[in-house]
């Protein structure tokens, strides 16, 4: 088997021209749905660790990096936000260069049943589903919303989203996450799915299928590394804005692989 790629099935969705939407309830039977996540296409996803030094944010949208921190209380919530988070603005400034981060979500991830409206706020399966979580309009939103009266200052300046995503325990031996570089996809790829609540509309990208897709993962990480992804960017010079991402069943994974727990932190830069 070539240890440099394997080949696995990632979940697109359909360009059919109609708005993609995912309800969280139970919508009226007349509703005709348009689900994301039906196009299902085998494509070759290489290893990321002989380049991993090669990759940037601001190019194919993703970078791997030791993550210094030994904190290991992810069952504790309260602890996370209180203790957790200042590692992972450390991490993501040191990284970035931005003059100031901050961490507004969080989510663990596990292999759980598929049915998102099952889960917890914070405890929820792994998406297999190709996206990226903010579009030019949901990200400021983000923004206005989290930073209240300080956000149209801030949306003066650049401002990017960065996903951390790291294990909790132990080394991912199930279900890793495949990045898809940005220079290989175009905004045309890009398809707004509307995320159904009931009180409100959200909104993110999923991704059509397109043979020019180059995509990466890394085996086997390990609790000390972290990806680092970059999920929107207010700038529109040619650099990555958008970076698409899912997690995938790998043929490569043991029978009695430990099952996968991570965690993924979204924060907002501000430069």
């Amino acid at each position: 088997m070539n240890e440099d790629a394997v080949r696995a099935s990632l979940n697109y969705s359909v360009d059919n021209g109609r708005t993609i939407d995912y309800y969280f309830y139970e919508p009226d039977p007349s509703i005709k749905l348009n689900p994301p996540g039906t196009d299902l296409q085998e494509v070759e996803i290489k290893n990321g660790w002989p380049k991993s030094k090669d990759f940037s944010l601001d190019k194919e949208g993703f970078e791997i990096h030791d993550f210094p921190s030994t904190y290991d209380d992810f069952e504790n919530e309260d602890s996370i936000k209180s203790k957790f988070y200042a590692d992972v603005i450390s991490f993501v400034r040191n990284q970035t260069g931005a003059k100031h981060v901050e961490v507004f979500d969080h989510t663990i991830r596990k292999r759980l049943p598929d049915d998102l409206k099952e889960q917890s706020e914070v405890k929820r399966p792994a998406v297999k589903l190709v996206h990226s979580d903010y579009t030019p309009k949901s990200a400021p939103q983000r923004v206005r919303d989290i930073m209240g009266d300080k956000a149209d200052e801030l949306l003066t300046k650049r401002v990017v989203f960065y996903n951390v995503w790291k294990p909790l325990y132990e080394t991912v031996e199930e279900l890793p996450l495949a990045v898809c570089d940005c220079t290989t996809s175009t905004d045309e790829d890009m398809l707004l799915m509307n995320l159904k609540y009931a009180e409100r509309t959200g909104e993110i990208y999923v991704m059509r299928h397109s043979p020019k897709h180059s995509w990466y993962y890394f085996p086997r990480m390990k609790p000390s590394d972290a990806l680092l992804l970059k999920t929107y960017d207010s700038e529109t010079d040619g650099r990555a804005r958008f970076m698409g991402h899912s997690a995938f069943e790998d043929p490569t994974s043991p029978p009695d692989a430990l099952k996968r727990q991570s965690i993924e932190i979204r924060t907002m830069a501000f430069f």
